[in-house]
């Protein structure tokens, strides 16, 4: 974890501020890594850092912030089934496209069209 990282999880308000040591340096708490972890976890499942931090909210007011994470992890995977359909149709559309020009024959392209294959 780069210096720039953690300053900006701190004013991101998803690090609490760390206390300063007599030089001045940021001094972290060892639970500040679990906190890191779930972060990156977070963030490698899609969630974007506003729900994160959200998330961080309810667990340092004290309450288990399985439920609401439940529901952000149900509308994250809604969000990534609507983009799957999507690209598959893209990908079938593309196919489609692709098969018509790998077997068509360029000489025979109708001059007066772009180009007939799509």
């Amino acid at each position: 974890m780069t210096t720039k990282a953690l300053r900006f999880y701190e004013s991101q308000g998803l690090l609490p501020p760390a206390e300063r040591s007599a030089n001045g340096y940021r001094d972290y708490p060892d639970k500040t890594v679990d906190r890191l972890e779930f972060i990156h976890r977070g963030k490698v499942a899609g969630l974007p850092l506003a729900e994160i931090r959200d998330i961080l909210r309810v667990r340092d007011a004290g309450q288990a912030p399985c439920t609401h994470l439940t529901h952000q992890l149900a509308q994250q995977l809604a969000g990534l089934d609507r983009q799957i359909a999507e690209l598959t149709a893209v990908r079938e559309t593309v196919a489609e496209h692709y098969k018509r020009a790998a077997e068509g024959d360029p000489d025979r392209c109708d001059a007066q069209r772009i180009c007939s294959y799509l």
